[in-house]
């Protein structure tokens, strides 16, 4: 349990009922008297300090990604067999980064704007026909998943498959570390049907993300120019599909039960609506949707008088550090006009391995929350209806039914 007295064992088990509901409630002793945590049942490190999670963040060369995203996968020791972005460290990793880098620019992402306003529009209109309507399970869980899928180019029958794919593959029972058999069912559906719409699009291109990966050109590391193989381009889609939309929804419904409790925030933006990206920004450092990244150690590090050694599972605990009194003022007060040049913001990573969606994340949140501010000025939370998710590594609500106040 987390409301151990001060005297009790740190305890941190991020597969735990406990934390699926308030991960919050674990980070402060993690940091103030654990730092280095290690978890003997499981056999993992976590590090829960802003300096050293940003430091891991960054450092992929003693802190690797190449053996994958999660614990069930890092534990093996085996290389994620999968070529996604998120997978794979330096030299690869930046033939793909540079790749994805020209697909998402500022400009194609500016294009994208009226697209992403008319989905939120449409989703939103449908959710809220009455006082009362929930927010993510009306709303959010359905919008994300519809913007970026079309822009992959998913036809129109296929886009909340997607979205059930990707739920499945991330739930978690409280106790379970490895993804389920019907969770691998649905990556390797997902997979393939991104796969059978690349050979569509190598015989009739279209005006899409997928197209356009089709036709771009590499360079190796050995200098040679090259395309993208196929598998590569399915594992960016499977990856973007569910990243970009996880996030957006668990960012978005976490924004509506955070302003119910500060609702003179809610009003400040209602008045001025410029403070929306400041706001989005303080959701991200107060409770961002992605809790942690896991790594693999490739060498023995010492950190606060801990050894880690080469080959172990690490925990960089970004929601931690984005609430660690020693980067933030106040870290635990929600406020969207603090300083953010104080510390370096985690909620979509750092380094290499940031969120390489962002920008696109970002414009879905503000636009979702001007539209929000329109529809629902004031409102409640009905908070005994609200209910958590359990999910590898990502945290959030999968119910935040509200009631629109006159």
């Amino acid at each position: 349990m987390a409301a151990d007295t001060e005297h009790d064992a740190v305890v941190f088990d991020p597969f735990s009922a406990d934390f699926y509901r308030d991960p919050h409630a674990f980070y402060p002793r993690l940091r103030a008297q654990t730092p280095v945590f290690y978890n003997a049942e499981y056999d993992f490190y976590a590090l829960s300090r802003h300096a050293d999670v940003a430091a891991g963040l960054k450092d992929f060369a003693t802190y690797s990604s190449a053996y994958g995203v999660d614990l069930g996968m890092v534990r093996t020791g085996q290389k994620a067999p999968a070529k996604m972005i998120i997978s794979i460290d330096p030299p690869e990793h930046r033939v793909m980064r540079s790749l994805v880098n020209k697909v998402f620019t500022p400009r194609a992402i500016s294009a994208w704007h009226d697209m992403v306003s008319d989905t939120v529009d449409r989703f939103l209109a449908a959710a809220s026909a009455g006082p009362s309507f929930d927010v993510v399970s009306d709303f959010s869980v359905y919008f994300p998943v519809e913007v970026i899928t079309q822009m992959l180019g998913v036809p129109e029958e296929r886009r909340q498959q997607v979205r059930l794919w990707i739920d499945e593959s991330l739930h978690r029972e409280p106790g379970q570390i490895d993804i389920s058999e019907s969770g691998k069912q649905a990556m390797a559906e997902m997979w393939l049907m991104y796969y059978q719409l690349i050979q569509e699009r190598r015989e009739a291109p279209r005006e899409d993300m997928i197209s356009a990966l089709i036709a771009a050109e590499v360079t190796r590391d050995d200098g040679a120019a090259d395309r993208l193989r196929d598998s590569e381009i399915a594992g960016f889609a499977t990856l973007l599909g569910g990243a970009g939309a996880e996030t957006v929804t668990k960012l978005v419904g976490g924004a509506i039960a955070t302003f119910a409790r500060h609702p003179e925030q809610w009003q400040q933006l209602l008045g001025d609506r410029s403070l929306i990206p400041a706001a989005v920004d303080e959701l991200l450092r107060y409770d961002a949707p992605v809790q942690y990244n896991v790594r693999r150690s490739t060498r023995e590090v010492t950190l606060h008088g801990v050894t880690i050694p080469a080959g172990a599972p690490v925990f960089l605990l970004g929601a931690s550090a984005n609430r660690d009194p020693d980067a933030w003022t106040a870290p635990d007060t929600f406020d969207i006009n603090r300083d953010r040049t104080e510390a370096q913001n985690l909620g979509f990573g750092y380094g290499i391995h940031s969120c390489l969606g962002a920008a696109l994340a970002r414009m879905e949140a503000l636009i979702a929350l001007d539209k929000l501010l329109d529809l629902m000025p004031r409102y409640d939370v009905q908070w005994e209806s609200c209910r958590r998710v359990s999910m590898q590594n990502v945290a959030g609500y999968s119910h935040v039914p509200v009631r629109i106040l006159a």
